[in-house]
């Protein structure tokens, strides 16, 4: 596995008439919040940017950023809310369901 790809990807839907996006990695999260309209570039926004630029040169973990990018997706209102991918990992790394 690639050190920058997430283990769970992010799913978001930036818009209610479009398919579910599911982000898959630092680059992935970068690529979405360029394009994030500069008017609704707040400070959760610029969290997720800076982790996920810190996150590219070995600052900080992967993990890390896919936090801060799923933090800005839920401010912001695109972060998907089905159940089926309401997943963590526990303190062994294995992916069990949040509930």
């Amino acid at each position: 596995m690639d050190r920058l790809q997430f283990i769970i990807p992010v799913r978001i839907s930036p818009e209610p008439s479009q398919p579910v996006t599911e982000i898959y990695s630092v680059g992935d999260a970068m690529t979405f919040l360029q394009e994030w309209p500069v008017g609704r570039q707040g400070p959760v926004y610029q969290t997720a940017m800076n982790a996920c630029l810190e996150a590219m040169i070995e600052q900080v973990p992967t993990e890390d950023a896919r936090k801060a990018f799923t933090s800005f997706a839920r401010v912001s209102k695109i972060l998907t809310k089905d159940d089926a991918h309401a997943l963590v990992l526990d303190g062994d790394g294995e992916i069990r369901p949040a509930h």
